[in-house]
């Protein structure tokens, strides 16, 4: 139970955090230090808030809060969040635009198991919601799910996403963002061979490591010099008493965060500093750039041990993807089998994580895909972040996609892109 221990510690420790903060900012704000007014006083209620909020966002899931969308019709349609296909390990939801006809763009955005919730990809959701019909793959944190649901590792992941795409249909356009570009493409291939009717449309790959070894960074250095046992011991703990998954093997959030924030300490320790001043004279707001962005990036969610293994051992050191010898439920899966689906890759020319080459590599894969039906885009200046969010994507990337999408529709007629809303009478 030493795991177990060690889960807790890290809770503890992260709970202790949050109300010392609480604490600093209270005594901080006592109204008897405005008889003494030292700036330390406003600097420690400052450091405290900024404290408590950032260790209690490491517990909570973030809300989509998708603003409602203009018509035509001079109102505003809401967004709701509806749960179309419920699995123990991730839903597969949509996001319907109260009152506005079916479009003819239908999108799957599959979001990464990476240690970050699904709202990641919350403004990639906004800047594609008034052209298509959205879908995206809402994977649950491992903390929450009982032992008693099983394992999940990346063959269950590709399996998932196999039936994400069953029940949406043949035209649906899939979009996978960083981590599940791989596994997406081997579900796509997996469906070429066992149920044709079923494939999407158009497959989109951004930024993902189909190929870790067609450029290093240091992700993939990491997976070659770290062995299996080191990381199991390392990086596996048990989910301790608090939640529903108490037991469960998982490369827990608060620990992934933490290397998250070391690869870039110097940039994230002047982010709060510059905040804490910011609070201090008065500068600050509740939903302020910093807050948008750490509001999102401290949500962390614990990950099933078996899938960080597999994927490590597997995608990264095993190369099972790019050699084309992925095994999925005692099936090999063979991507020279997808001969229909259109598909693009999208790269970041500063990407530190799955650096250009990694991704385009998938196109020399589909040796039974004519060219035709292949694109590829390397956006020069975009990071990891910025080829499916921020500026970037919003200006470049994102209408090739839907050029992509509409250039192979298979004969259906395109939405133009920022088409108003129509209500449905």
């Amino acid at each position: 139970m030493r795991f177990m221990a060690a889960y807790d510690l890290m809770e503890t420790a992260r709970n202790t955090n949050a109300w010392l903060g609480a604490t600093a900012r209270t005594m901080g704000s006592y109204p008897l230090t405005a008889l003494a007014p030292h700036p330390g006083f406003k600097m420690l209620a400052a450091w405290g808030e900024v404290m408590e909020r950032s260790f209690n966002r490491m517990v909570v899931k973030p809300d989509w809060n998708i603003a409602a969308l203009p018509g035509d019709d001079q109102t505003d349609h809401s967004v709701v969040v509806k749960k179309e296909l419920e699995r123990p390990f991730g839903d597969l939801i949509r996001f319907k635009v109260q009152g506005r006809a079916p479009m003819a763009r239908r999108i799957l955005l599959v979001a990464p198991m990476s240690g970050h919730y699904a709202t990641l990809l919350r403004s990639t959701v906004v800047s594609l919601l008034p052209d298509a019909d959205v879908w995206v793959t809402d994977w649950h944190n491992a903390r929450d799910i009982p032992v008693s649901a099983g394992k999940f590792d990346i063959e269950d992941y590709t399996l998932y996403l196999v039936d994400f795409m069953k029940a949406l249909g043949p035209d649906i356009n899939v979009i996978a963002v960083c981590q599940p570009a791989p596994l997406t493409l081997a579900a796509t291939a997996l469906l070429a061979e066992q149920d044709p009717e079923a494939q999407p449309r158009t497959l989109t790959l951004i930024g993902g490591p189909v190929d870790p070894d067609a450029a290093a960074t240091d992700v993939t250095d990491f997976g070659r010099r770290v062995t299996m046992g080191q990381l199991e011991q390392s990086m596996v703990q048990r989910v301790g008493f608090q939640y529903a998954g108490v037991g469960r093997m998982v490369y827990p959030g608060l620990l992934q965060l933490s290397s998250f924030i070391s690869m870039n300490a110097e940039t994230h320790g002047k982010a709060f500093t510059n905040q804490m001043i910011a609070i201090a004279n008065g500068e600050a707001s509740d939903h302020d750039k910093h807050n948008k962005f750490y509001d999102e990036y401290l949500a962390v969610m614990d990950m099933p041990a078996e899938f960080y293994l597999s994927t490590v051992e597997r995608i990264f050191k095993d190369l099972e993807i790019a050699q084309n010898r992925f095994v999925v439920d005692g099936h090999q899966v063979d991507i020279g089998k997808i001969t229909q689906v259109a598909v693009k890759t999208v790269e970041g020319g500063k990407d530190d994580i799955s650096a250009p080459g990694q991704c385009v590599a998938a196109l020399d894969m589909l040796t039974g895909l004519p060219d035709s039906k292949k694109a590829n885009y390397i956006e020069p200046e975009a990071g990891h972040y910025g080829i499916f969010a921020g500026g970037s994507w919003r200006k470049n990337i994102r209408p090739l996609v839907l050029d992509f999408i509409d250039a192979n529709s298979g004969g259906a007629a395109p939405v133009k892109r920022g088409r108003k809303l129509k209500a449905v009478k």
